[in-house]
């Protein structure tokens, strides 16, 4: 028996069905930003807006990507909180709970602007349209493709190549399997309904990590020796890896920190730009552990693992490579001091 939900990113939540396997609802609103507007949304600065939560995995690589591709000025970004109900993600980390550009307390409102009667999950992350304040899309591996394809020519200067032609089709391969069987592997195993089905999920999940760890031994990134989004889709999911999926999710062969060659290529990455400033396991934790009350009905939140060791020496230089390969990383992001 397989049963269709959706995930973290998604407030249909990933329920528990007794007997069942995980199978992620993957229906998006198809639409996309593009320079010849084919969709009917052309490439514009200033005109979208890109929602996110820091605490959901898929969001999170919208983030990154944004950062590495200096975007910050061709679309404005807001945060939902860690946590969200039935109905929707809310921006509860704003003042008065309401986002201030957009002017709405749910990320729900700009959905059902432009489909009164949606009936999916109210996913992150999502570009809303400022003019209308409508829904875009929601696809998030569409999302951050654009952000590398159709946004080129607002890219910052020294922006990376995340989608080189020279590995392009095999960058897609490595990409496939990462994401059935680890960054969607994890959830096929927290959400397994039966024994039967999470010890399946579970050996899928580590047949597949044990081939990243040896493919990692000898190259520092996923396709070589620069970064490719490729290695911001798998950060995500290794950087909740110990401090929610080993135990929530019963994914707990090993610990993340007990792989030699993924625990060094995950801290190379944290410690890189883009990466690490965005990662927040305060928020990370606060998602799951409270939001999967079928999980973990106490909603009692864990205190470790201690973050600082996402900050020892890795060792990874020692492979050689360019991260950012012909291009720079980004400058550090301004925080704007507050008033008062």
């Amino acid at each position: 028996m397989t049963s269709q939900a959706s995930s973290d990113h998604s407030t249909k939540g990933a329920y528990v069905h007794q007997g069942a396997e995980f199978d992620r609802d993957m229906n998006y609103i198809p639409d996309r930003i593009t320079k010849d507007a084919r969709d009917g949304w052309p490439v514009e600065s200033g005109r979208y807006r890109l929602i996110v939560a820091r605490a959901c995995p898929w969001a999170n690589r919208a983030i990154i990507v944004r950062r590495l591709l200096g975007l910050e000025d061709a679309f404005s970004i807001g945060y939902c909180g860690p946590t969200h109900d039935k109905r929707s993600w809310t921006f509860d980390l704003d003042p008065g709970g309401v986002d201030p550009v957009l002017g709405i307390a749910r990320l729900q409102e700009a959905y059902l602007k432009r489909y009164p009667d949606y009936p999916r999950g109210i996913t992150v992350p999502a570009m809303v349209d400022l003019p209308t304040g409508q829904v875009v899309t929601n696809d998030f591996p569409a999302i951050t493709h654009d952000f590398s394809t159709e946004w080129s020519e607002l890219h910052r200067e020294g922006a990376p190549d995340l989608w080189p032609d020279a590995v392009r089709d095999e960058m897609e391969d490595v990409m496939q399997r990462v994401f059935t069987e680890v960054n969607n592997g994890v959830y096929r195993c927290g959400f397994a309904g039966s024994q039967e089905t999470y010890e399946k999920a579970y050996d899928r999940l580590w047949t597949a990590l044990d081939w990243l760890e040896e493919r990692l031994a000898t190259r520092r990134f996923l396709m070589g020796d620069t970064i490719t989004e490729a290695d911001v889709r798998l950060f995500t999911t290794l950087a909740r890896f110990d401090a929610v999926y080993h135990g929530h999710f019963k994914c707990n062969r090993q610990k993340l920190s007990e792989m030699p060659a993924l625990w060094a290529y995950a801290r190379d990455l944290f410690q890189t730009p883009g990466f690490g400033e965005t990662t927040d396991f305060g928020q990370i934790k606060a998602h799951y552990y409270v939001v999967q009350e079928d999980i973990n009905p106490t909603g009692i939140i864990p205190k470790g693992p201690d973050p600082d060791v996402w900050l020892t020496a890795h060792g990874r230089e020692e492979m050689g490579g360019r991260p950012f390969g012909d291009g720079t990383p980004p400058l550090p992001e301004v925080v704007p001091l507050a008033e008062g």
